[in-house]
């Protein structure tokens, strides 16, 4: 089989690029690991919301560009953060042309909304995927990549580069077991992140890593960037993620992810450790917060903390859906007592510790100042609320894991960059399995969706030009 053009990974990244690609002239073929027609990624299970850094794509470009490099928190790559602000807005009127749908979410007065994939999924919990945004717009890129000649291979996976004299020549892979050869003068390494890798989420992210939740398909193995490695290119920006805050029980009830997660409620309250201590700035959001819980010696070990008037008012702070009482319904319960010493005694923490925590954090609320709490807090973007009057609540909680950060270093085509220096030729990296555009010490996400929908244009593009 030769091609002028392969995609590793059939998910947005390597459907646009391939799709794209195809568009252009290119010979092009998805391969795909799963062998179902309808087979699980993220793409498939994504809510469909595209931003920049919490930002709308339609934004002014300059205005994406600034909190790109200040939610990087400098990690950004600022050629590459350029290039990609830039491109938001053409990224998805190509999209609509492609008869992608969007609704407008709104985000701020005069300011443009949110564009989210449609149909949008219904607010439940668990996954709810079949007919919404991500499952349909998938299946509408596969249909335009056909309709130009171009293939999909499901039930392939890749495991190694073919490189010859330097250059990109095709792939190594099996195909429903059988050794196969595939050639093309371009790969695009498109495969999502190693979310479902457990030994590089113990190298990269927390050594506990059958302590942290998993929230993606069971593709999300990292290869592609192993492979680039062993090929000689140049990896980096690893140590954080996306991910949510979620109640312990969905590392074994399926029903309890991706929805609901806990971070609206947990921004407006504290975190506190097994020695009943805050341990995170929660100002931050959540999935700074997520980090943070990962990061303990054991990610398992946290708890919220809140009381009756927060729990009863927590449908009002979340936008996605509302724990109470889904949570509870889904198999995650609250631990209640009457007084935060009897609490303590459930959830195993000493009791004068966390009545101390949650003494500082009223008094911190009551006077409006915050210095005398060990561990910071941001007020700015989610106002702390009072833990005041009983019953009072704790959830058991785990760090939930959406999208890793860090990958292959590529440059403002999408080319991979050698070890050695310069660009790599023939390979592309684009999607969650690239460096250089978020992470930093507050974990500045710039969001999965955008990284597929800009950089799978920008490769493809490249690669036609170069033929």
């Amino acid at each position: 089989m030769q091609f002028d053009m392969i995609s590793i990974g059939g998910g947005f990244s390597g459907l646009i690029s391939a799709c794209r690609a195809a568009e252009l002239g290119l010979k092009v073929a998805v391969l795909e690991q799963d062998s179902s027609d309808r087979y699980p990624c993220s793409s498939r299970f994504t809510t469909g919301v595209s931003n920049i850094m919490g930002l709308a794509i339609m934004a002014d470009p300059d205005h994406l560009y600034n909190a790109i490099i200040k939610g990087s928190g400098g990690a950004a790559d600022p050629a590459l953060a350029r290039v990609f602000a830039d491109n938001g807005k053409r990224a998805i009127a190509w999209l609509s042309e492609k008869g992608t749908r969007f609704i407008e979410r709104a985000l701020q007065k005069d300011q443009p909304g949110q564009r989210v994939l449609a149909p949008p999924r219904r607010l439940q919990a668990g996954l709810d995927w079949e007919g919404r945004g991500g499952d349909v717009t998938m299946r509408k890129l596969t249909e335009h990549i056909l309709a130009r000649g171009g293939t999909l291979l499901r039930g392939v996976k890749v495991t190694s580069l073919i490189v010859e004299n330097g250059a990109i020549a095709g792939v190594e892979a099996t195909r429903d077991g059988a050794p196969t050869r595939i050639t093309a003068k371009a790969v695009v390494i498109a495969d999502g992140g190693f979310a479902a890798n457990r030994d590089m989420i113990a190298k990269y992210i927390t050594p506990r890593a059958d302590r942290v939740l998993c929230r993606v398909g069971p593709g999300a193995k990292g290869d592609g960037i192993a492979m680039a490695e062993h090929a000689g290119v140049a990896i980096g920006g690893f140590g954080k993620f996306y991910g949510h805050i979620h109640h312990i029980n969905a590392m074994t009830i399926a029903k309890l992810w991706p929805y609901p997660h806990l971070d609206a409620i947990a921004e407006r309250s504290i975190l506190v450790d097994g020695a009943g201590k805050r341990f995170a700035d929660e100002g931050l959001g959540g999935v700074c917060m997520a980090n943070d819980i990962a990061a303990l010696e054991d990610p398992l070990s946290s708890h919220l903390i809140i009381d009756d008037e927060m729990w009863r008012i927590e449908p009002k702070l979340t936008t996605t859906v509302a724990a109470n009482p889904s949570m509870v319904n889904a198999g995650g319960p609250l631990i209640t007592a009457g007084d935060l010493a009897s609490l303590a005694g459930k959830i195993g923490v000493p009791a004068a510790s966390l009545e101390d925590t949650v003494r500082v954090h009223n008094a911190a609320i009551a006077s409006g100042d915050y210095s005398a709490s060990p561990t910071p807090r941001s007020v700015h973007k989610y106002p702390p609320m009072p833990i005041a009057k009983g019953p009072f609540h704790a959830v058991p909680l785990c760090a939930g894991i959406t999208g890793t950060m860090g990958g292959v270093v590529i440059d403002i085509h999408a080319q991979a960059q050698k070890q050695s220096g310069g660009a790599f030729p023939g390979l592309y990296a684009v999607g969650t399995p690239v460096a250089g555009l978020e992470g930093g010490p507050r974990a500045g996400y710039v969001g999965g969706l955008s990284k597929a929908f800009i950089l799978g244009l920008l490769a493809a593009e490249h690669i036609a030009a170069a033929r």
